[in-house]
């Protein structure tokens, strides 16, 4: 005999998590632009920080070429970390417009860093890039500015 259900069936699907869900988020800053700059690069696995670096650029570069630098210090770490699956985050849309081939690379400070970043890509399996806002992106921000203050701190600036 048919029966009505009065509640409809309810499958709750298991929402299965990637066993090696790599990301990395970098970000670079310039105090001047051109002026001190660093850069910062942190790798997530499964949402737990993995590794993490920052690097001093130089002294008089562009906030975008500390951007470049973060995100080619990352990648390179993803490659010695043996990682083939990589989902990169950065705050900087103008990089990362770039690198997804949005935009064209007109600034020749760039064009060699973009270059080197672009050559780093065939060694993983896939790639993907997105932009991110900056509150999403605090400690990338963090390790950058870290490695200005390391190498200048405000007392050497002021």
């Amino acid at each position: 005999m048919f029966q009505k259900k009065i509640y409809p069936e309810v499958h709750i699907l298991e929402k299965k998590i990637p066993e090696n869900n790599y990301v990395l988020q970098f970000d670079g800053c310039s105090k001047g632009n051109p002026g001190l700059a660093g850069a910062g690069a942190v790798i997530y696995k499964n949402g737990k920080e993995l590794w993490c670096d920052s690097l001093f650029v130089s002294e008089r570069a562009t906030n975008n070429q500390a951007e470049y630098a973060a995100l080619i210090l990352g990648l390179k770490a993803a490659i010695e970390l043996q990682i083939t699956e990589l989902h990169v985050e950065g705050d900087s849309a103008l990089v990362i417009r770039q690198i997804n081939g949005e935009y064209n690379v007109h600034s020749n400070n760039l064009l060699e860093l973009y270059e080197a970043a672009k050559q780093l890509h065939p060694e993983f399996k896939t790639i993907t890039f997105t932009h991110i806002y900056r509150d999403k992106n605090k400690r990338a921000d963090e390790l950058a500015n870290s490695a200005v203050q390391r190498l200048h701190p405000i007392t050497d600036i002021l």
